[in-house]
Order: C-alpha cells, then structure tokens, then sequence
C-alpha cells in the first residue's frame, strides 16, 4: 500500500541552515527501510544560499539559460521557456521570485543530484534505515495545463523503472515502456506538500522495491538527450532555424 504524509515542524529556511540535520531532526522516529523523502527545491536553494539580489528578474533568466527553447510575448511581458545549466526545459530557466523578499529571486540548487545524496546518505548512517531522496521542482508540460512537481535531484533510487522486456497483464510484451519512477514520487509528494502550506518536505512509503544504493544515476538521467529529442524548439524557433538554413544553402 502507499502512503504519503507531510512532515511537520520545519522552519523557513535560510542561508547557511543545516539542511541535513534539520530535516533528520524532523523525521527522527518517522522512517523505515523502504522510504522515500520528498524534498521541495526550494528548501534546498535556500539553505545553500542561492537567493541573488536581482532587479532585473530577466537577467538571471539570461545568466541561468544554455539554450533559448521557445518565447512568447503576451501583455505581462516575456514568457520564455529555456533550457537551463542542469539540462531541464523548463520556464524561466528555474529562477523563481515567489515567497522571496522583494527585490532577490531564487535559483534552483547548484547540484540538485549531489544535495539528494548528502541527505540520502545522512540519513542512512544517522538511522541505519536504507531509504531514497527525491529533490522536486514545479514544472509545466508540453500540451498539457497546469503544472505538477518532478524530480530535479535524487539519490537511493532507481529514478526509472525499465519494464521492457517484461509482460503486461494479458501477456504482451512490453518494448517502450520506461516509468519515471523519480517523477511520479515527485507528484505523489506534492498533493501533501502543497504550494502555500510550508510543508516542503514529505515521506512516501510503499515504494521499497525501487530503492536502492546510493550510487545509482541520480535525476540527471530524466534528461533526454539531444539525438533523442523530437521536439527541441518551439514553432516558431524550429521555423526561423529553418528559414535560416535554406537561406545559406541558397546562397551557396
């Protein structure tokens, strides 16, 4: 059965807090081998300090983005969404003004992967319980509304599940089937964490068959490569690269 709950008591973070040790103090007596921590992002930007005084929002949009996917001028201004330093497609390459003071935005973890497994394996040695982390961010999805948390970091667990090779329930064989198991904790975790409740942390139990050691590939492995990727530009971007291609092979 799987159960998922709120961890209650945290305090609002700041820079230089001892993330590890508070979450551990939180969820002392709470975990079990097979459980999951669900760690909200921001959490963990704050902690290590990755508030920037920023006027400008845009700039640290500019000064966090590899690569401009697809923007979109409305009437509040620019809606870019870019691929950002870690590799995530996502809106405003992570950077985040809300629950911020005015004036400073928030970047997302400089390594969200390496902070999963500083807590992961803390928790490991202070409990002696084999448990997984997933770091979670908000994002949007192509063709779909509304935004659902996935994992942008995590340690101690398989983040996808390979059932290829495996049958369904009548049977067939399955060739494609890849779950992002990372993703879908992620997703599980928000609808008791929540966006405005100040529960940034939740435990999921139930899923002790996808954790597993400490050096498996951590959410970085979520990224589809670049060969792989059907969609690398939004339309009107892939039709100006285009447009540019055939007018250097005209003038060849």
């Amino acid at each position: 059965m799987l159960t998922v709950w709120a961890v209650e008591g945290l305090p609002e973070f700041v820079a230089g807090d001892d993330l590890v040790a508070i979450i551990s103090d939180a969820v002392a007596g709470d975990l079990v081998d097979g459980d999951i921590l669900a760690v909200t992002s921001k959490i963990v930007s704050k902690a290590e300090g990755r508030l920037l005084v920023a006027e400008d929002r845009e700039e640290a949009i500019t000064a966090e983005t590899v690569r401009v996917v697809a923007s979109r001028v409305h009437p509040g201004g620019v809606t870019r969404i870019v691929e950002n330093r870690l590799g995530i497609v996502l809106a405003a390459a992570g950077v985040d003004s809300s629950n911020t003071p005015d004036g400073h935005v928030l970047l997302l973890p400089e390594d969200p992967d390496a902070s999963a497994r500083a807590l992961c394996a803390a928790l490991r040695e202070r409990f002696g319980v084999r448990v997984g982390v997933v770091v979670s961010d908000t994002l949007g999805r192509p063709w779909r509304q509304g935004q659902t948390d996935v994992a942008i970091g995590a340690a101690g667990i398989r983040v996808l599940d390979d059932l290829r090779g495996t049958n369904d329930a009548n049977g067939r064989r399955l060739d494609v089937t890849v779950a992002a198991t990372a993703d879908e904790i992620a997703a599980a975790a928000d609808l008791v964490k929540g966006k405005a409740g100040g529960l940034p942390v939740a435990i999921v139990r139930g899923l002790g068959h996808v954790v597993a050691d400490l050096d498996q590939p951590g959410a970085r492995a979520l990224v589809r490569p670049a060969a792989e990727d059907m969609f690398r530009l939004g339309t009107q971007e892939a039709w100006d690269e285009g447009y540019r291609a055939g007018l250097h092979a005209a003038q060849q």
